[in-house]
């Protein structure tokens, strides 16, 4: 059984600047997005996972190498970001002007993927991390990371919209007292900006 689950949001880049959603894009890091890589590496040196996964797309996968991590990663097709369809490269902003209170937890995305849809993603990634070993890593995306959260801690999908999580930031999902059998938030949103230890 997997005792820890690391969550790391990939680093920078231009469209998370300007708050554009991106799913499919497949966009690289800014400048900035590979020092908070780098600095990710430092944070996460001398962790052991047993497994590390990572999203296809670009900004995961030079997020999980510049973090050390390039070497034993794996490609993982179900982390990668909601599909926002037709959403996708367009600010909130610019969708409620269309759609007033809109919200990607709430309403999901036309030609994307619904509530109920990124929620059976997220339950089905999360029963086979479950029956691993060890501690895994992800490296992934924004709103797929605040999902799988929620979902860690049998909420609904919406309230993952309450799980704020930056760029090159740092979740992690273990149980309570290390009992096994309640599943818990142990650190969530560490960023690179922060000072944190780690859990024992």
């Amino acid at each position: 059984m997997a005792t820890q689950i690391y969550l790391v949001r990939h680093g920078e880049t231009e469209w998370t600047l300007s708050g554009r959603h991106t799913s499919h894009t497949d966009l690289p890091l800014t400048a900035e997005g590979e020092r908070g890589a780098a600095k990710l590496g430092r944070i996460l040196h001398g962790t052991k996972f047993t497994q590390v996964f990572s999203s296809p797309l670009q900004r995961a996968r030079r997020t999980c190498a510049l973090a050390g991590f390039g070497a034993t990663v794996r490609s993982e097709p179900d982390i990668q970001e909601w599909d926002y369809g037709d959403y996708e490269g367009r600010t909130t902003a610019e969708i409620r002007a269309e759609q007033p209170g809109w919200n990607v937890f709430e309403n999901g995305c036309p030609r994307g993927e619904t509530v109920a849809e990124i929620s059976e993603r997220a339950d089905t990634l999360l029963a086979r991390i479950r029956a691993m070993d060890g501690t895994i890593a992800l490296f992934s995306h924004g709103h797929f990371l605040q999902v799988l959260a929620a979902r860690w801690i049998d909420l609904p999908v919406q309230k993952g919209q309450h799980f704020s999580l930056d760029t090159a930031s740092i979740g992690i999902l273990g149980y309570e007292h290390s009992s096994q059998d309640i599943p818990a938030i142990a650190l969530w949103n560490a960023g690179i900006n922060s000072d944190w230890a780690q859990p024992a």
